[in-house]
């Protein structure tokens, strides 16, 4: 599964794309552009890693020597890509710089640390610093079929635990303590790890990104749970159901309709050659043709891959044309005050339509008082 999630070939796929983004090499730092060209999930640390990537000649990974078996075990490891220890007094920043030779643009890691982008503007002064996703994030928009495998596993690992939801939403429990199970079932269900656990109750669900709390769950109450993990292979899952604890508020039934049906009809408008604004306008009209327009505060979604929100956003301004292999979540959301309530899969545009990557059910799920 690694080499078909990291192929040999992304060396050289990123390598172009840095020169048609105008840059003369790509510098990554621990983080997703790293992972995504070599497969690497190196560990974020003072000590400078860093894949160089120039648009012409051999790339090179610069490790600390104390992190050269954890890289010579890694996919990085099985690429034929020159790996360069340096020593404790040696500056690693000069190293990169004198291989590189004269630049006048680099790309760096979006996620790379302050601390690194001033060593590298003062290593190599007469270089222009840019972000690596001017040549990076076309490439990660758009998933292979072994990428969009990971995310319906994914997907497929966050139902298993929003099936389980109900039966931790009892009258006179907490957030917190509903929060802490999901918390332990995503690990359970295959995760390596918990991301998000949104418990949000009452007139908590109408935060979008509220944290679970030590407001305790009431009978009629709606609880929005919002949650997501990362799997082994790197890929996220991030999945959003509502639910109500007994009988719902008097309004509640009407507008949460409203919600599933404008939820349908974003997915239901994906499609090769749409835009991202497109789609976001399909959920919003129902919405607003209901008057529930100014409830609803935020985008109606955002790319799902190595890391939870990235390209493509479904955003009014987003003119970016949907093609076979984007992966995003359709989520919008109705937060009137007293309570609220979001729907949210993620989705996948395929050469026809759409893909949904969770079925878990999106009717409203009553659990006993």
């Amino acid at each position: 599964m690694s080499d078909e999630l990291y192929p040999a070939s992304r060396l050289g796929d990123a390598a172009a794309a840095a020169g048609r983004a105008g840059l003369d090499a790509l510098l990554l730092t621990p983080g997703p552009d790293l992972r995504y060209v070599v497969g690497y999930d190196a560990h974020a640390l003072e000590r400078l890693t860093c894949l160089a990537v120039p648009a012409e000649g051999d790339p090179f990974l610069v490790v600390p020597r104390l992190e050269l078996p954890a890289a010579q075990a890694s996919p990085a490891g099985g690429l034929g890509l020159e790996l360069v220890p340096w020593d404790e007094t040696d500056d690693p920043y000069a190293l990169v710089a004198r291989r590189l030779g004269g630049t006048a643009a680099v790309g760096l890691s979006d996620r790379m640390w302050a601390l690194m982008v001033l060593r590298f503007r003062a290593a190599l002064p007469s270089a222009r610093q840019e972000l690596a996703s001017a040549a990076l994030g076309p490439l990660r928009a758009r998933k292979s079929a072994a990428e969009i495998a990971a995310l319906r596993e994914a997907g497929q690992a966050i139902d298993r635990v929003h099936a389980q939801v109900p039966g931790w939403l009892l009258a006179g429990r907490t957030e917190a303590q509903v929060a802490a199970d999901i918390a332990e079932a995503i690990i359970a269900e295959g995760h390596s790890r918990a991301d998000f656990t949104i418990v949000a109750s009452g007139p908590n669900a109408a935060s979008p990104h509220h944290a679970a709390s030590d407001r305790i769950l009431r009978a009629g109450d709606a609880v929005v749970v919002d949650i997501g993990g990362t799997m082994p292979t790197g890929y996220c899952s991030d999945c959003t159901r509502t639910y109500v604890i007994g009988s719902p508020p008097a309004d509640f039934l009407v507008y949460y309709q409203v919600l599933k049906d404008a939820q349908d009809a974003a997915c239901a408008a994906v499609r090769p050659g749409a835009s991202a604004e497109s789609i976001d306008a399909a959920a919003r009209e129902p919405i607003t043709e209901a008057g529930y327009g100014e409830f609803f505060v935020h985008r109606t979604g955002h790319g799902i891959g190595l890391e939870s929100h990235e390209d493509p956003y479904i955003v009014a301004g987003n003119v970016t044309r949907l093609s076979q292999g984007h992966a995003f979540s359709i989520e919008p959301g109705i937060y009137p005050g007293p309570h609220g309530a979001r729907i949210e899969d993620i989705v996948v545009c395929t050469d026809t339509g759409v893909e949904r990557l969770n079925l878990v059910t999106r009717e409203l799920v009553e659990v006993p008082a």
